[in-house]
């Protein structure tokens, strides 16, 4: 209920003033009797320039990229660079048609399952080991940050003289332990090479994976595991009911990242095999730079292709993972 006083004017007129009623300003009054001013300039934006410059950032770094790829894809490009006129899906046609492709394909497919699986293990392991209080655990933590500190193509190059045929390392050694009888080329061979690869692109994933899913580990409470173990609960019992749900969400951001970073791996493969024997060892990132060599635009839809695989491939993952629905 409203309340109102009478006050005497100059003129001897007695005028009314409501408490709460609107100011002559046009601006509200809130609950403990002071005006309310309407929000204006910037304020009337409401976040937009707070995050208008990451948005025009992701429009000039990504989507201007992306409609420029797929632009490409449709031109007939000359080996120097100059337009030739519309191609149509005349580079999409020829790049389907390219023998290596399946094998390109499968390649990727299982490179990129093998390295994610395998990183993911290895990490949720040292992220369980790092957890936990041991002499020198600070020291080890260190250590793991070397391989992500130091240049992807730096470790490849590193490895890649390690296994060189003549003065690698690898060969002196096994040689000299009588493991292999002379010198081989680990490189030069798919069914070695892969492998090798393999174990490089690991090695260089592990620490940010590690530390993700350590960071996970460190915010689940301690009082969870002491009711689990005042109800009875074992060392396993407790790790694949209490550990590994909570751990979900930081498991899932691991494995998209891998997901995404394995899949467009280049400077691994290429730096340690260019591909090569021909496309033997390319998945299909290295194999659009092999196109780009013959057809510009023929490597243009490879990297459409390319880029939409990899939004299919986590987009069925996060569907079959269910990751925006909570556990029962």
């Amino acid at each position: 209920m409203s309340t109102t006083s009478t006050t005497s004017g100059p003129a001897g007129r007695r005028s009314s003033h409501r408490k709460d009623g609107p100011v002559r300003d046009g601006s509200s009054r809130r609950k403990d009797g002071a005006p309310r001013k309407d929000r204006g300039g910037l304020a009337r934006l409401g976040p937009l320039p707070w995050i208008g410059p990451a948005v025009l950032l992701i429009a000039l770094v990504v989507l201007w990229p992306v409609y420029e790829m797929v632009r490409t894809s449709f031109l007939r490009i000359s080996s120097s660079g100059f337009v030739r006129g519309s191609a149509g899906f005349d580079k999409y046609k020829q790049l389907f048609a390219e023998p290596s492709l399946p094998s390109v394909v499968l390649s990727t497919v299982v490179w990129t399952v093998v390295v994610v699986g395998a990183t993911m293990l290895v990490s949720l392991a040292l992220a369980q080991l790092f957890n936990q209080r041991f002499p020198g655990r600070r020291v080890t933590r260190w250590a793991l940050i070397a391989p992500w500190a130091a240049s992807v193509v730096m470790t490849a190059i590193g490895f890649k003289w390690m296994l060189n045929q003549t003065a690698g390392v690898l060969n002196t050694l096994m040689t000299d332990l009588g493991l292999i009888d002379g010198p081989r080329d680990w490189l030069g061979d798919p069914a070695t090479a892969w492998p090798w690869m393999m174990f490089v692109a690991v090695f260089v994933s592990l620490p940010f994976t590690t530390y993700t899913l350590l960071a996970g580990l460190q915010t689940v409470p301690g009082e969870v595991y002491e009711a689990a173990r005042v109800d009875g609960a074992g060392p396993w019992q407790t790790y694949f009911r209490i550990t590994l749900p909570l751990l979900r969400p930081a498991f899932l951001v691991g494995v998209v990242i891998n997901l995404i970073n394995v899949f467009n791996s280049f400077p691994i493969i290429w730096s340690m095999t260019h591909g090569g024997p021909d496309s033997d060892t390319a998945t299909t990132t290295v194999f659009m730079y092999q196109l780009k060599n013959s057809d510009i635009g023929q490597s243009a839809a490879m990297s459409v292709v390319n880029f939409a695989l990899v939004v299919v491939m986590v987009v069925v993952f996060l569907k079959a993972s269910r990751w925006n629905q909570e556990e029962s």
